[in-house]
């Protein structure tokens, strides 16, 4: 744990008010961890965290995208208002550490570290509540399902942002291997989009004796996947960035047998709209050619997910700003680059001016790794930055 975290050096209210229940907010993480939920299966926790912040005296809407919450804390005359973000669903993984409070769900596990992210928003609430210095209105936005990219699209659906309108909207994530309690900031594009596509490569079987009399499906898929890369180096401009991955291939069960087909399963990344229409072109095309170039068909279902990833300018200052005025030029990370793993909080950003930042969870194993972990020195850290972005935010003369 670190000492910071416990015992303040300053004399800073927001430090030393967090500090005194910092305790409990650690043991509701731990609590969280040790009983995940995957996506929309969030009822305990959505329980927990409704029960804890109305509590503190905050109206609380709940059965959003039906786990989502919403919390609303208003105080003096002021017209403004600001959305903060946190996700609290688990991932289907078999959790392989040895924490005393390692997951007893099955098949479960918090592997991306929303517990932490939920557990942050809390302890930033309860401040707010207690002691915030703001005039405004706050709201608290707890989302079921981002691991399947599907939580924020359903509770703006279901009338996230008319019920509960904000002017803007933020959110955070951990990021191993950036220093521990170091935040990281980046303007326009942050995370890649996502879509998948499943490719059905459909041949003749045969004999692996006689393949003259067969349509191999396995060599047709083998020069696709090689063909494949040709579309991030030939066809995507070079200042540009685009990931194509084939994450999944099924052909046949015996060595001397020609399958009839042959499934394969892709994911796709951009961080531009425009690269990522030409990969949702090109792929299905170059798969289709490949195929007939050997006699075979092409069955290509191509799904989309959800868009990059894009932080406003104006608020991405902004909260770059609150970082250094709260925590100080070495509480930055100063050269953090975008990341290509995708966020549905990118659909949020779509409706309403906002940022995503990141914040560093240090030496640990990665996200979605069976071996993760959050870090609970960043808790304490990450809850002072959300109270000076809302009461920042949340002033009379803040433009």
């Amino acid at each position: 744990m670190d000492v910071i975290a416990q015992n303040p050096r300053s004399n800073d209210p927001v430090e030393m008010g967090i500090a005194a229940y910092l305790g409990e907010i650690i043991a509701l993480r731990h609590d969280l961890h040790q009983y995940p939920e995957l996506a929309f299966q969030e009822l305990r926790t959505s329980k927990l965290v409704a029960s804890r912040l109305s509590s503190w005296g905050y109206e609380v809407a709940t059965g959003i995208a039906g786990t989502g919450i919403v919390a609303t804390l208003r105080r003096g005359e002021g017209r403004k208002r600001i959305g903060i973000r946190a996700d609290m669903d688990a991932l289907p993984i078999e959790e392989a550490s040895d924490l005393a409070y390692a997951s007893s769900n099955p098949g479960a596990m918090h592997a991306c570290g929303h517990d932490g992210h939920t557990s942050i928003l809390l302890a930033a609430a309860r401040y707010l509540a207690e002691s915030g210095n703001f005039s405004g209105t706050l709201r608290l936005i707890f989302q079921p399902a981002e691991e399947i990219g599907a939580g924020a699209r359903r509770m703006i659906a279901e009338g996230l942002f008319e019920r509960f309108p904000v002017d803007t909207v933020f959110g955070l994530h951990n990021w191993p291997g950036v220093p521990a309690g170091q935040f990281g900031f980046v303007t326009g594009p942050a995370m890649a989009s996502v879509d998948q596509a499943v490719i059905r490569i459909v041949g003749k079987g045969g004999h692996g004796a006689e393949p003259h009399r067969a349509v191999d499906p396995v060599l047709a898929s083998a020069s696709f996947i090689t063909a494949l890369q040709s579309v991030v180096s030939r066809n995507v401009d070079p200042q540009d960035m685009a990931v194509a991955t084939v994450g999944s291939i099924h052909a046949g069960s015996a060595s001397n047998v020609i399958p009839e087909s042959v499934e394969m399963k892709l994911t796709m990344r951009a961080f531009s709209e425009q690269v990522r229409r030409l990969l949702q072109e090109r792929i299905p095309a170059l798969a289709r050619a490949q195929a007939e170039s050997f006699g075979a068909a092409a069955d290509v279902h191509y799904r989309l997910g959800f868009p990059a990833l894009v932080n406003h300018p104006k608020e991405t200052a902004f909260a770059r700003d609150v970082a250094y005025d709260a925590l100080g030029l070495t509480a930055i990370e100063k050269d953090f680059r975008p990341r290509t793993a995708s966020e549905d909080f990118a659909f949020m950003l779509q409706a309403n001016p906002g940022s995503y930042l990141f914040v560093g969870n240090g030496d640990s194993a990665p996200l979605h790794s069976a071996h993760y972990d959050f870090n609970d020195a960043i808790i304490a850290p990450a809850a002072r930055y959300w109270v000076r972005l809302a009461e920042t935010f949340l002033t009379e003369d803040n433009g």
